[in-house]
């Protein structure tokens, strides 16, 4: 908790230091992606900042099809858990920030969704493992907030499981973690099917994980966490050393919380209560973000507790398992909402990811977001940020979203 509010302190105190400066926009054709908006789709207004750019893709045509913040969100996370496991797959967890209106249309004060990946209940095998809880988390967000079926936020991750383009992003954690990943003979089939490591925008496949995903299209949670898939999971799960059993599954469920609150002028700043300790080297992360016209608005920060988790995955499930917290430390899961203290309007949303450089990188994203400054981030620190200087709803034509350009993400929005 004290370094959060270490960290809203730091946002009061830099608005009085940071000059004005240009926001920075990323275009969705900047990665050969193709067009979010598929010929005959009218668009809406909306936003979606993710560090996979298929993942923000993917958000952007969710808000197209009539879908908000929440809807879009999970959608994010779930595509994001395919294209860049290596930072949020489904072995993994995460936390939301979460500021929707109420159903009379108003809006409502800021709340925080909170499913870190969980312990088991024994740290058993050679490489202990985490309890998955990155899809309760997002199917909690969007039964309580979204307003599509459920499972139009999994369709989208289905297909690019079945055939995804492998990412810089992703290909730059290949590179990080090396030939180590190949000594598990599923990661191998995936990542380096013919012995080398996949480089950006070869075909990644993961048929495994799209059955997987379908289980949970088509059953939901109780599908995926008990049953004979969770059966299946587990004894996978241990056989590849996690040590996971049937009953850690449905151990660890997602909370909601009260966000840590401080102010910046006429702002409200709503940030995740989370705390980490400064002196541990502390896991990566990964970011998406997403912003309706009816100035909804969710963030989000996920991991897998190491860059890659364990490194293994259950075999026959596709799922990357994370590793887990008795053996790791928490990750810095940093996101902030910025609002309007007296009728609730959305200003501003940043992400923070880089380890150890998270929450600074978010504290400096937001400042410059608020007073229009340049502060660059130092590194490893990286900030997404959707920023609408005239508020939303009311203002949506001052809006713009940045993807931090020392990252390999994406920012797209508009009308």
């Amino acid at each position: 908790m004290q370094t959060r509010l270490r960290h809203i302190a730091a946002i009061a105190s830099l608005a009085l230091l940071a000059g004005c400066g240009a926001s920075h926009s990323v275009g969705h054709q900047l990665f050969g992606l193709g067009d979010a908006t598929p010929s005959g789709t009218q668009t809406s207004f909306g936003y979606a900042v993710a560090d996979e750019p298929q993942a923000a893709i993917v958000a952007r045509q969710i808000l197209n099809q009539g879908g908000n913040a929440a809807d879009a969100a999970a959608a994010a996370g779930f595509a994001q858990a395919v294209t860049l496991p290596s930072r949020g797959g489904l072995g993994g967890g995460g936390a939301c920030l979460i500021k929707m209106p109420g159903s009379d249309g108003k809006m409502q004060p800021p709340v925080a969704l909170l499913f870190p990946a969980g312990s088991p209940a024994a740290a058993n095998g050679d490489r202990p493992a985490a309890v998955p809880t990155l899809a309760r988390g997002l199917l909690a967000l969007q039964a309580r907030y979204g307003q599509l079926p459920s499972a139009s936020v999994i369709v989208p991750a289905e297909r690019l499981a079945a055939n995804a383009a492998l990412s810089a992003a992703l290909e730059t954690d290949l590179q990080t973690v090396g030939p180590a990943l190949l000594a598990d003979p599923a990661a191998a089939a995936v990542f380096a099917p013919t012995g080398t490591l996949l480089p950006t925008n070869a075909s990644l496949t993961q048929p495994d994980l799209a059955a997987t995903l379908e289980v949970l299209r088509t059953q939901s949670i109780q599908g995926f966490y008990s049953g004979s898939f969770a059966q299946t999971f587990t004894t996978a799960a241990d056989a590849a050393g996690g040590g996971l059993i049937a009953s850690d599954l449905p151990s660890v469920a997602p909370q909601y919380a009260n966000p840590v609150i401080g102010a910046a002028g006429n702002y409200a700043i709503a940030s995740l209560p989370t705390t980490t300790a400064a002196v541990e080297t502390l896991p990566a992360s990964a970011a998406f973000a997403t912003l309706d016209k009816n100035g909804g608005s969710v963030i989000c920060v996920t991991s897998m507790n190491n860059l890659f988790g364990t490194g293994r995955i259950a075999a026959g499930t596709g799922i990357l398992l994370a590793a887990s917290p008795h053996s790791n430390p928490t990750p810095d899961l940093a996101a902030s909402i910025a609002y309007v203290s007296g009728n609730l309007a959305f200003r501003a949303a940043t992400t923070g990811t880089g380890q150890a450089a998270a929450t600074q990188a978010t504290t400096i994203a937001l400042t410059n977001a608020l007073t229009h400054g340049n502060t660059p981030i130092p590194p490893p620190g990286r900030a997404n940020t959707i920023s609408c200087p005239n508020t939303v709803p009311g203002g949506e034509a001052s809006c713009t979203a940045t993807a931090d350009p020392q990252g390999q993400g994406l920012a797209i929005g508009g009308r």
